[in-house]
């Protein structure tokens, strides 16, 4: 592009002229009016630039076509096995000495909780808890598709050299049971060249700072091109406009889809997600802890079944846990078989324990709870916050600061 004098005030070069935009008639000083900008291009690829793949026909730009159901199995799954009946359980209560250790560790992590209670109060009863949790794991994988594409550098094209293969037939590395993870593969024999479809297949788009004029309107004389009467504006040299600094001149800058290669490979990506579902049911013992402190703490293992289907607990003493277990199953199978594939169960039962300890205090009765294999307590109403004495201290202190500063300004003012 040859670099030409866009006005002539003396000085050799300002800038590049763009061929869209011309001097008004009103004379060389006048504000350039810009014609209406070049579009931009779609923002999403049009259906016609994907090819009809055979066994990907519902296959969309952006994903939006859901999971693919996996096919039929060809050998006979194998049918799940009830695991061995449990005997019975059951949790031996903590010591008072554990109880109080407990209790004073957790009364020293407060800032403003009084030792008082841990040390002068009176244990009268502890009493143990059997609170079971059952969880039900279900490993699956699912599949999608959705179409893809990248700046084309010489990338292979083998779009309908022969058939692709299918989305389930496509081999994929699995993670260790039970463990979350996802791998992107690009589905063999769809890929394709195509114009980018942002640039038109340009390899560039118009500048949006300055809609594609490589010019703006100068900041300094606002377009007027003189300062102060018939004062020349230094910024632009009496032009009234400024190279837009964004795209240096040009108008426009390099497309950001195909990178300035004009031509895009577009392709099928398969995504093969690995997840592991898991369901939990706390047994409630009526103990007055609440169950949501029960999902920070472990608890003893006392039963685990993993197969590729699990059968239904059997035997298990407290016939809640055994509802639990047929229920979570079979929801299980439904939910998840009809998109994914499940390729491992587990089922297991804690066994977590929970104190309830009553003491005595200053003639009043509390109580407080210890719970989990961690000895984690809950007291929600300890008799010896001393919050509000501290609240109070702090008042205190900022009267006694803003009384004192009073005094000393009318000592100061009245000598």
């Amino acid at each position: 592009m040859d670099y030409k004098p866009i006005m002539d005030h003396g000085r050799s070069s300002y800038g590049v002229p763009n061929p869209g935009y011309l001097p008004s008639a009103e004379g060389p000083s006048a504000m350039f009016a810009p014609p209406a900008p070049d579009s931009q291009g779609p923002s999403a690829p049009p259906a016609s630039m994907f090819d009809n793949m055979p066994g990907y026909e519902g296959t969309v730009a952006g994903g939006g076509g859901g999971f693919l159901p996996p096919p039929m199995p060809t050998h006979p799954t194998p049918q799940p096995q009830p695991g061995s009946e449990q005997p019975q359980w059951n949790i031996p209560s903590i010591s008072e000495a554990t109880a109080r250790e407990a209790f004073a560790l957790w009364v020293s992590s407060k800032c403003c909780y009084s030792s008082a209670p841990v040390k002068d109060g009176v244990i009268t009863n502890m009493e143990a808890f059997n609170t079971y949790r059952y969880r039900l794991e279900t490993f699956t994988e699912s599949r999608s598709t959705e179409w893809s594409h990248e700046p084309y550098k010489g990338q292979p094209v083998d779009a309908y050299a022969q058939p692709p293969p299918g989305p389930w037939d496509i081999p994929a590395t699995a993670p260790s049971y039970f463990t979350d993870s996802q791998q992107i593969i690009k589905v063999p024999y769809t890929s394709s060249m195509k114009s980018c479809h942002v640039c038109m297949g340009m390899g560039r788009t118009p500048c949006k700072d300055c809609t594609g004029a490589g010019n703006k309107v100068c900041w300094v004389c606002n377009g007027a091109g003189f300062r102060h009467g018939n004062e020349r504006c230094n910024h632009c040299f009496g032009r009234g406009r400024e190279n837009c600094h964004f795209c240096h001149g040009q108008g426009f800058k390099q497309c950001p889809t195909c990178h300035g290669k004009q031509q895009l490979l577009v392709y099928i990506n398969l995504t093969v997600k690995w997840t592991n579902n898991s369901d939990n049911y706390v047994v409630e013992q009526c103990s007055g802890l609440d169950l949501d402190n029960l999902s920070q703490v472990s608890g003893k293992e006392v039963f685990r079944d993993s197969q590729y289907l699990v059968y239904p607990v059997m035997g298990f003493p407290d016939p809640a846990v055994v509802n639990a277990a047929q229920r979570l199953i079979s929801e299980h199978q439904g939910r998840f078989s009809q998109t994914s594939r499940i390729l491992q169960q587990r089922q297991t039962i804690e066994l977590i324990p929970v104190t309830k300890v009553t003491y005595s205090w200053k003639g009043k009765t509390h109580i407080y709870f210890v719970y989990g294999n961690e000895f984690k307590v809950n007291a929600d109403n300890y008799p010896a916050t001393c919050c509000i004495s501290l609240k109070m201290l702090e008042y205190n202190h900022v009267f006694l600061h803003t009384f004192l500063y009073t005094e000393l300004s009318f000592l100061v003012v009245f000598f």
